[in-house]
């Protein structure tokens, strides 16, 4: 059993992490292999609680907790 296992939300679904960091490529993975569509190359980005979003390279370290918000987008995505 995992020691330390949250769960996430990545595009408003939910992704299930062990550990207690992950970089932007981990999560990305993990949401892919749990049925969220999104590429590998898309654009992960962390929605902040003051509304503003901050973008979370592939190699970028997150410290994971319960209910953290992620959007993926893809990287031709101007939005």
């Amino acid at each position: 059993m995992p020691e330390h296992e949250v769960t996430i939300f990545v595009n408003e679904q939910p992704v299930k992490l062990a550990g207690k960091t992950a970089t932007g490529y981990q999560i990305k993975s993990a949401a892919i292999a749990q049925g969220v569509h999104i590429e590998p190359n898309f654009v992960l980005q962390q929605e902040l609680p003051n509304g503003t979003s901050r973008v979370i390279g592939d190699s970028e370290t997150v410290h994971l907790r319960e209910d953290l918000h992620f959007t993926a987008i893809r990287p031709d995505d101007n939005s």
